[in-house]
This record gives C-alpha cells, structure tokens and sequence, in this order.
C-alpha cells in the first residue's frame, strides 16, 4: 500500500439527549402528580355514606314503633334523631351540673348533647313514616342541605387543581427551553454572549492564517475607531463569511475576535434556530438582532450558517420553518443600521449551498477564505501548539511541517498532543522528535498492530510490493515525491505495510507529468507482484482506487487528455469536505471518459512494470533489506541503490523506540 502525507478529514457532529429525557421525565412526573391529587382531592370530599351511629332503615322504623325515639331530623339524604333514654340521660348529667356548680344562675354549664344515630332514608318515598311518627308523639322536622361548598369541593375544586398543574406545567417548560418568548419560551434567542476576552482566545493563539486575520483586524479597529474610516466615507462592513474546510480554525478565528474586540459578542449556531414549530426559528432570529441592538456596538457569531442559509427552492413549498428563518434573517441583515457597530459574522464548509441572496454584498460584504495553512503556516501553528510543551534539543519543527503538508490546525493540534502523549507514556521528560514524527504516521496509518503474525511468504509479497512503489517513484525523472520510509509492520487502520512520500518542497501546481509519475508509483505495487510471484493480492485495492481515481480528474477536470483537451466535463459539489465532483456530460462523453481513464491507466501500469524489469536487481536487494529490518528509511534505500552500505545511511525515523 502507498501512503501519501495528506490525512482524510472527517468532521463529526453532536446532541443533548440526557438533557431531552430528564425534561420530558419531568414533565410526565407533574402530569401525573396533578392527576393523583385531583382524584385525592374528588375521594376526600365525596359524600360519603358510612357513620359509626348509623343503624339500617328498617331498625329506625321499629324503634319508633316500640316508642324509643324522642325526635327526628329530616333531610333528602339522612334522617337523624334521638333515642328517649339517651335523651333523658342528656337531661339528667345537665341537672347534676347544675346542683354541683354553685355558680350555675350566673355561670351555667355547657349544654350535655344526646348521644344521635343516623338512617339512610328509602329511595321511594315511605307514605305511612309522618303518620307512624304522630302517632308515637316523635317530634320531627325537615331541613334543607347546604349542597354548594360540598358540591364546590367535589365538581369544582379538583378542576382548578388541575388548571393550576397545568400553569406550573408550562412555565416548566418555558424554563427549560430558553426562558420568555413565545409559548414555552422556544421563541427565545439562547445566544451565549462574551465580553472583552471571556473566551480565553486572542489572534495571538491563531497562526497560519494571516490574510484572514488581517481582515477580522480591520473590522474590530472598526468598531473601536470608526471616526478614521468615516472621515473619507467608508461604510462599516455589515458581515464577513468564514469559509474553509473542518478544522482550519474558523470557529477559533471568531473566538479570537471575542477576545480582541472588547465589545459583547453573541455566539450561536445555526441548528439553534431549527425547531418543529414554524415560525419559531424566525423568532428567534428577530429576538437576536433585537439584543444585539441594545448592546450596540457588538458582534455576533453564527456558526454553520448553512443550516438555516441553504438556498431556497419549492420543492418543499414556501412556508417550511427553515425558509421562514433564512427569510427574517435576511430581511434582519437589511434591516439594522451599520452605523450602530453591529457586525455579522457566519462560519460555514458548505458555501456552494447558500442561498445567493444571503451571499450578496449589503448583507456579507466580505467572504474570508479560512484555507490550509501553507509551510510557513503550519510552522507557526505548530510552534502555538507547543508554547505549552516540554520539547527535547532535537526536536525540529520545520521537518515536521514539511512533512504535514496538507494537514489543518487541528491535525497538527492532535499530532503535538499524541507526541506528549507517547513520551510519558516512554517515561520521557520531553518530547523529541521522533516522538513528533510516530505521532504524525500514527495519524495516517494508526498505531502498530503487533499481534498480527504473518507468514513467510505474506511477508515477502508485502515487501515486494512496497519497494516496488519506492522504486518506482526514486527512478522517475521528476521525483516529487521522495520516499522518508518504508514499512511491512502491520497497522491498525488495516494497512500490512506502507510507503511514505514526503515532498522536499512544497507545490501548489500539479504539472501533467507529475500526475502520471504519482500513478506509475501508485501501480508500482501491483507491479512487483506480477513481476516477482507471477500473481495479483488484494493489497492493491486502494493504490488503485486511488490511481483511478486521480486518471478520472486527469481526463475530467484538469483537461490534460489527449482525446478531449481542454475540455470540462466535471464540476466540484463540495470543495471544503470531500472535494467530491459530479460528472457534466453526456452518457456516451462518460463512457468515452471511462475508456481513457482506462487507456492512462493501462499505459502507467506498463510504464511502472518497464521500470521494475530494468532495476530488478536493486528491487530484490532492498525487498532483502526490508524483511530484515522491517522498517526502513528513504536514505537506506538510496544507500542501497548507489551501492553503499545502508548502515552507514541515517536511519532517522526507522526504528520507533
């Protein structure tokens, strides 16, 4: 397998769904608490009909036949009355208080109340009971029952509970989505606001990117001075759009703008505008400018702005939530006064996607390309990430950097953290460099696989196979790749072996022949196997993935095929994420791309294999090497090929200790 220095990027993306479940187990716990008491409440004041002194009808009738009861109080849903005897001893306590309380003309006693019992009366009226009643000298009479405070307590009271339940119901809710604003409070802006250098970043911690920090600086002087801008007319710039690919440092960049600018710096990323509720994202959009204009002058930050600015189409009709949201935020853009000092700034990898209104000057007047950092850049990217480093004497930041090239800020972030890593790890004090160089192909190629025990004959086909892309790239004229490091020690990313190139300088152009040589040494590979074992492994799968894969470009993008010239029959989609490209022709064009993509590879796979038969000498003298020693660099093989002794070749890097 050949390996090339550029790493694959992979940007990866977060949510709060504890935070969801312990809301919505909130809301349930008082749904249901409210449902509990308001049926506490319905069973407390229920009439009810039990009583310890109630006796049955029937036992009531015949105590008043058998003169037992001395009066009765009617009412429609219980009769209450006393017995004679419990009536006469009533009397009889009253009179002996009276006889032993001296005081009793002035002071009488407390009334002594018989003891009473209590009926259920018939659900049909009994006809013969006032009759029988006279007829037994029974006093009785009837009175009305105050029905309302219990009517009140049963029907009314546990649906006012409920209503209340509901009130705290949704003011939970409002607390829990961002406060006021809208039912809920969803309504609400949840931007977070810096002030001064709350961030903990200045430009001092950005490097690589001076173009683009030139710029941001001109804004924030700006804001401090404008009176030296408007002098001769010059207008505010309304916003600035970072644009570049995951991890070149757009989000750091506006961090950094917070911590130089002194001035409140709202902070928000375009998925909080996003909600089911249409019309929220909207509000949410006019309540930030609204804050932000109370706080003028000020600065606010969205980031992933493709979230909410894709460009606009009907074939969701016109009235989505994320159309009403890119619709107010453009007119929020016309709207503000630019002499206030409020100053938009949006990041995003997707700008292909935006919506041309939204990209227009008056609403981003500037659009700061955030790029790969060049050599020069990534040295002062690395020296930043090291500020806080212990390095050994050895360590040398220019080889790492020119051996980086295509790498972001935060490969190279990661790449000095792995390094520290791996030197406690040793038992060091400091990182050295080959600390630095391990962690960069521990990137590309992950770290050893040591339990993988291959065969004799794996191993010589694995050997084999990497030499012949070494071999190929070292014989061409225009070595722009030369080889650092050969290896047949397994990795864990799936690799039994690998070639690293790394460039003596850095190039921006790619020249016709170059991208021919970069074939050739991608099917050397290939090659050597049909060459030395007379047979084809899966080894090869992803040299000529990537062979191909740079044969279509070739012919498709760079216009540099013999057959169709100059001509462009493919357009990049996503330039700043995977670079992919879409085919523009015709199906009759792609299938005459095809044919050619198959010819250029053919002619470099016959090209590569010429050059192993006339060096085969010098292919087994290094493949030899190579088993021995498993890992070698590029000077011991140019040792070997010169016919010196590799021993005596620097070594550097080989053997990771």
């Amino acid at each position: 397998m050949n390996q090339n220095n550029v790493p694959n990027n992979q940007s990866n993306q977060g949510g709060n769904k504890n935070n969801r479940n312990k809301g919505a187990f909130g809301i349930v716990t008082i749904v249901l608490w409210a449902i509990l008491l308001t049926l506490l409440l319905g069973s407390l004041f229920t009439p009810q009909s039990s009583d310890a002194n109630a006796v049955p009808y029937s036992t009531f009738r015949q105590w008043v036949t058998e003169d037992k009861v001395a009066s009765v109080t009617m009412s429609s849903s219980k009769f209450t009355f006393v017995l004679l005897e419990d009536k006469q001893a009533a009397l009889e306590q009253q009179e002996t208080a009276q006889q032993r309380n001296p005081l009793s003309p002035f002071f009488p006693p407390a009334e002594v109340k018989p003891k009473t019992y209590t009926t259920t009366p018939l659900s049909i009226e009994d006809e013969q009971l006032i009759p029988l009643l006279t007829e037994h000298n029974v006093e009785y009479e009837y009175t009305e029952e105050s029905t309302f405070w219990l009517f009140f307590a049963a029907q009314i009271l546990p649906y006012v509970f409920l209503a209340v339940s509901m009130v705290l119901l949704f003011r939970f809710i409002s607390n829990k989505m961002g406060g006021m604003g809208g039912i809920g409070g969803v309504g609400k802006a949840n931007a977070k606001v810096y002030v001064e250098k709350k961030t903990g970043v200045t430009f001092a911690d950005v490097a690589g990117q001076d173009e683009a920090k030139e710029s941001l600086e001109e804004i924030i002087d700006f804001l401090h001075n404008p009176g030296k801008y408007t002098e001769i007319g010059a207008k505010l710039p309304k916003g600035a759009l970072l644009v570049g690919s995951p991890g070149t440092g757009k989000t750091l960049l506006a961090k950094a703008v917070a911590g130089e600018a002194n001035v409140p710096f709202f902070s928000i990323s375009g998925s909080d505008f996003v909600e089911m509720f249409v019309g929220v994202g909207a509000s949410r959009v006019r309540d930030l400018f609204k804050e932000a204009a109370k706080l003028a002058p000020c600065i606010i930050f969205i980031d992933e702005i493709d979230t909410i600015g894709k460009s606009r189409d009907n074939r969701m009709g016109g009235n989505d939530e994320r159309e009403q949201t890119l619709n107010q935020l453009l007119a929020e853009l016309d709207g503000f006064d630019p002499t206030k000092g409020v100053i938009v700034l949006a990041a995003t990898n997707r700008p292909e996607v935006l919506d041309k209104a939204l990209l227009r000057p008056g609403r981003f007047d500037r659009r700061i390309t955030v790029d790969r950092p060049n050599l020069s850049g990534r040295l002062a990217t690395l020296q930043v990430h090291t500020r806080n480093i212990r390095l050994a004497e050895d360590v040398d930041l220019k080889k790492i950097a020119q051996a980086t090239a295509g790498c972001v800020g935060a490969d190279l972030a990661n790449l000095v953290n792995e390094a520290a890593l791996r030197a406690v790890r040793h038992g060091r004090q400091a990182v050295n460099q080959q600390d630095l160089l391990t962690s960069f192909e521990m990137v590309i190629a992950g770290a050893e696989k040591k339990g993988t025990v291959l065969t004799e004959k794996e191993k010589k086909l694995i050997a084999y196979h990497e030499v012949g892309h070494a071999l190929v790239a070292s014989k061409q004229k225009d070595d722009v790749m030369p080889v650092s490091k050969i290896t047949i020690v397994p990795h864990v990313q799936g690799t039994l072996g690998y070639t690293l190139h790394l460039p003596e300088e850095e190039k921006f152009l790619m020249t016709k022949e170059d991208l021919y040589s970069e074939i050739r040494t991608l099917l050397g590979g290939r090659c050597a196997e049909e060459l030395v074992f007379e047979t084809k492994t899966s080894g090869a799968a992803n040299d000529i993935e990537r062979a191909t894969e740079l044969a279509r470009k070739l012919v498709a993008m760079f216009g540099m095929s013999d057959k169709f010239g100059a001509m462009g029959l493919a357009t990049v989609q996503n330039q700043y994420l995977d670079g992919g490209y879409g085919l523009t022709c015709a199906q009759d064009t792609a299938a005459q791309v095809d044919e050619e993509v198959r010819k250029i590879i053919e002619d470099c796979h016959n090209e590569a294999r010429g050059i192993l038969e006339e060096n085969r000498a010098d292919l087994d003298a290094v493949a030899a090497y190579l088993l021995e020693k498993e890992t070698i660099t590029g000077q011991e093989m140019m040792a070997i090929l010169h016919g010196d002794d590799p021993a005596n070749a620097d070594n550097y890097g080989a053997n990771p200790q």
